[in-house]
């Protein structure tokens, strides 16, 4: 039995104060301190080695917040960032939230053993939309557990584009309850990505609690500003080298 009852969650919106408009002007200020919130992306099916390689070389060239990549490549891109400071984040349950939670904590701990720093999680979008919340919690709390014992961070993936606005509201009040460190807007393979209005709801709910991640869809400066202005403290993009080109990057 879960020690949370959150089917009675109260939404709220006072929960300390996060200054966006600071953030954003901070995070904006130079490539560098760009960088440091972009988690250099790519989850592709069909992604080689080769472009594995590239995309950790970058990570570690610019100083990226993390590499972020699919579970397959995991220990390939450990090694490849190995001694750079950088770390590895890698997905779960992706991109389709529905995964048994016993294969979530497993692949949470196989990767985390392997050095994997940051799991960005899908929650599961079907218990959610049918009222299920214990479920989701459940799910949510079991990877948290894992990740935190193991010293890492736990995003949880929304999936935005697939939730009414009470559906956003209540996952976001649930993933906090279950010790999320950041929510996080999208997966980029449903049907629409990230949104400044879903950035600055969620980062509503969460106050100061937590991050909130801006992902799915954002290819220029202009997005990941808007992004930044909206609440976000964390950009998941595949485009970052382009964005901190168009800063006034190399």
């Amino acid at each position: 039995m879960l020690s949370s009852p959150v089917q009675d969650i109260d939404i709220e919106f006072d929960h300390g104060t996060f200054d966006a408009a600071s953030f954003a002007a901070a995070s904006l200020a130079a490539p560098e301190t760009l960088a440091a919130v972009l988690d250099h992306t790519l989850l592709k099916p069909d992604a080689t080695r080769a472009q594995i390689e590239a995309l950790c070389a970058e990570a570690a060239h610019y100083r990226f917040a993390c590499a972020m990549v699919n579970p397959a490549w995991a220990s390939l891109a450990v090694r490849a960032l190995a001694g750079t400071g950088v770390p590895v984040g890698v997905v779960l349950g992706f991109p389709l939230g529905a995964s048994l939670v016993s294969t979530l904590r497993q692949e949470a701990a196989a990767l985390t053993r392997l050095g994997v720093r940051e799991l960005d999680m899908v929650l599961p979008i079907g218990a959610l939309k049918s009222g299920n919340y214990r479920a989701v919690e459940h799910a949510i709390r079991s990877v948290a557990s894992v990740a935190h014992r193991n010293g890492a961070l736990l995003k949880v993936i929304l999936e935005t584009c697939l939730l009414n606005t009470e559906e956003k509201l209540r996952a976001a009040e649930i993933a906090i309850a279950a010790h999320a460190d950041f929510l996080k807007t999208s997966t980029g393979f449903s049907t629409g990505g990230a949104t400044a209005a879903d950035v600055a709801l969620l980062r509503g709910v969460a106050g100061a609690r937590c991050g909130v991640k801006a992902s799915g869809g954002i290819r220029t400066l202009a997005q990941a500003r808007a992004m930044l202005e909206a609440g976000a403290s964390r950009i998941g993009c595949s485009a970052s080298v382009a964005i901190l080109r168009e800063l006034g990057g190399e």
